[in-house]
């Protein structure tokens, strides 16, 4: 008997040390956030906090999310999986209700079992609870209220390493406009005139879409606050050395020509990671993905990956300025609201972009919220946006090709080319291989 308790007692002693040995992970999620702050080279709208957050870490100039959309983006950076993979293909709310296939496994699962408190603090956005089974969840709220929650979560007393999703609402649209009248929302430490907005080449430029942006920067503005709050509050715990931090946003802003297209403004966005001991203030210029943060944070934590999982850990280039293999990225799209079926995929070099709109013949879906917006209902009464039409936006071809490095905003079509003609099957070979590895079940519609 005295041996038996002897035994307990050691391992008891022991339990807390192997807990210390796993690390921490901090995931922060922002909502609908495009390439918009100081560090992300927008300097119109201030990020202070984001902004230290690079200088301390590693930002990554040429990251993609796989899919411009929410509940699909969340899924793939919780799960590692391509949208076709996980079967998370449109919200998964009120009447969308799409959900994750069953068997697939989550970060909460994975890192569940493995001994880590985990927690979703704020959106969630993704189903169902038996795939993402955190042992903590905390609803939705503004900027204020979600950080207030993760700062009392992450200054509880427990031996167990965690795994924590900050996911902040901001800068989602409200109705209209962008919630930032809400009483419960942090206050803008700075005011945003439509006359010294960025407008995006993919915008007209109009006083309606100007003040429609500066909105839109008043939420990235209590958004950054909340991350300040956040990052002050690891800090306060005594855990920062030991925890992994990664900054995300899920899809494009939320304006049309970005969120729910497969364009760069959709796609490309910001990923910072601050991992323990690393060199600070890194910009690495490699070609990243969504579907690499999963396999990232599996790594940091010490557990298996899943070998089925199609990307890559970032954490051997963190201290890089480039890796010359990560050139190339893919992306998808199937529906945002169940009335918005439109099938894309996509495959994007450092030079080229190829997008096959497998629905071609549809009209191209505006979201709701975006259809609710100042900016849509200018580009409605003018037919322009930007250097495309309203028409041109909303029927496409079957494919298009363009050279990013002559035409970063995507606007000419190179897809009837004929001197691209070898290009284009080039590309459209890559993107067949990459649809048949990862079985997705669109490969088989008249794909030529």
């Amino acid at each position: 008997m005295r041996i038996a308790v002897a035994i307990l007692l050691v391992l008891t002693s022991l339990a807390p040390a192997a807990f210390a040995a796993q690390k921490n992970v901090l995931l922060i999620i922002s909502d609908d956030q495009g390439l918009d702050g100081g560090c992300f080279g927008n300097p119109a709208v201030a990020t202070p906090n984001l902004d230290k957050l690079a200088s301390e870490g590693t930002r990554f100039a040429n990251a993609f999310a796989t899919v411009s959309s929410c509940s699909p983006s969340r899924a793939v950076i919780q799960t590692g999986l391509y949208t076709h993979q996980n079967g998370q293909y449109g919200l998964a709310h009120a009447a969308h209700n799409q959900w994750t296939r069953p068997n697939v496994a989550s970060l909460a699962k994975l890192l569940g079992e493995r001994g880590y408190r985990t927690a979703n603090i704020g959106k969630n956005h993704v189903q169902p609870a038996s795939v993402y089974n955190y042992e903590v969840t905390v609803g939705p709220g503004g900027a204020t209220p979600t950080a207030e929650a993760a700062s009392k979560f992450l200054a509880e007393k427990d031996d167990r390493p965690f795994y924590c999703v900050v996911a902040f609402t901001e800068p989602h649209r409200a109705g209209k406009g962008f919630n930032n009248e809400a009483k419960n929302s942090a206050k803008p430490t700075r005011t945003y005139e439509p006359a010294n907005v960025k407008v995006p080449p993919f915008l007209p430029d109009t006083p309606e879409v100007r003040a429609d942006i500066a909105n839109y920067y008043t939420a990235i503005d209590r958004l950054d606050q909340g991350v300040g709050t956040v990052l002050a509050a690891l800090d306060a715990s005594g855990r920062r050395d030991d925890t992994l931090v990664i900054f995300v946003s899920d899809n494009g802003m939320p304006f049309p020509g970005a969120k729910t297209t497969v364009y760069d403004a959709g796609i490309r966005l910001p990923l910072i990671v601050r991992a323990p001991g690393q060199k600070a203030g890194v910009v690495n210029r490699a070609m990243v993905s969504w579907i690499d943060i999963a396999p990232t944070i599996l790594e940091f934590a010490g557990a298996k990956v899943p070998p089925r999982l199609p990307g890559r850990s970032v954490l051997p280039i963190v201290d890089q300025d480039d890796a010359a293999d990560r050139d190339t990225v893919y992306a998808s799209y199937v529906m945002h609201e169940i009335t918005m079926y439109y099938p894309m995929r996509a495959i994007r070099t450092r030079t080229h972009k190829l997008i096959w709109n497998i629905a071609y013949p549809l009209p191209y879906p505006i979201a709701a919220d975006i259809g609710r917006s100042p900016t849509w209902e200018t580009i409605v009464q003018s037919g322009k946006m930007g250097g495309r039409t309203r028409e041109s936006y909303l029927h496409r071809p079957e494919f298009e090709l363009y050279d990013l490095t002559a035409d970063p905003d995507e606007l000419k079509n190179l897809a009837d080319d004929p001197a691209q003609t070898k290009l284009l099957g080039e590309l459209k070979e890559r993107l067949k291989t990459r649809l048949r590895e990862t079985r997705d079940p669109w490969l088989g519609e008249g794909f030529e």
